[in-house]
């Protein structure tokens, strides 16, 4: 499969591929981070972002630990919960308890302060995701939903809140799927659009359009790529977790 590590995403790419291993990492006594795009002191001018999509970072936090209060504006900032409970406060009111399969979005439009607390008695993980928003200025907003995630592609995000989905200010639509081993999942993104896969654990294989051998990705591993470019995915012998970004 054709890489682009040296040089980051470019928009004539057809496939954009981000190891695991090549992720940026912050690593303290309570957080162990791991970051696909440029964040906090690590910068990298190739990978700031793909599209409007600004950050994928995956944190595992301590008990008792987390972020303090501090400040937000003018993104779509989305929390999936993979592993424990994670507690947050605002300053739009609100108090609430994020746990496992749960998904948390908020708009911090005009401007937000917030912490990120685990309160349970063991490490939690999330993935922390940020997306431009379509336009500066909109009044900040919260919400929290939970999803049964089975084999098939479940919708999280969508501007129409389509099938269940939750809202979020941009033409950007997020699946999460776990698929069993040997599952098949297709993928089918609008035209215009750019795709993004985000491995969450487990492995599988992406089908290519073109006669080309498939290629493997594992449990970390991010894929930029054009809608024509995919055809599918098809999970390994442990099954997989992985979330699908459409990205306009």
């Amino acid at each position: 499969m054709s890489t682009t590590q040296s040089t980051g995403p470019r928009a004539t790419d057809t496939l954009v591929f981000r190891p695991a291993a090549e992720r940026f990492h912050s690593q303290l006594d309570w957080l162990d981070s791991w970051h696909s795009f440029s964040f906090s002191s690590h910068y990298d001018p190739a990978w700031m972002g793909f599209g409007p999509l600004r950050v994928i970072n995956d944190d595992t936090i301590a008990a008792g630990k987390g972020f303090g209060m501090h400040p937000h504006r003018d993104m779509e900032i989305i929390t999936v919960m993979v592993e424990g409970q994670l507690n947050h406060r605002d300053s739009m009111g609100h108090a609430e308890v994020l746990r496992a399969g749960e998904v948390q979005r908020m708009s911090a439009g005009t401007g937000v302060v917030h912490s990120e607390v685990n309160g349970g008695e063991r490490p939690c993980r999330l993935l922390q995701i940020w997306i431009e928003p379509s336009e500066a200025g909109i009044a900040p907003a919260y919400e929290q939903k939970p999803f049964e995630i089975g084999a098939g592609w479940t919708p999280l995000l969508g501007p129409e809140r389509a099938d269940g989905a939750m809202a979020i200010h941009r033409r950007v639509r997020l699946w999460r799927a776990k698929p069993g081993a040997a599952d098949q999942l297709p993928i089918a993104l609008a035209a215009g659009s750019q795709g993004w896969i985000q491995v969450i654990d487990g492995s599988g294989t992406i089908e290519l359009a073109g006669g080309q051998p498939p290629a493997a990705l594992v449990g970390g591993d991010g894929l930029g790529f054009e809608p024509a470019a995919l055809t599918g995915f098809t999970a390994g012998a442990a099954g997989a977790d992985l979330l699908l970004f459409e990205l306009h």
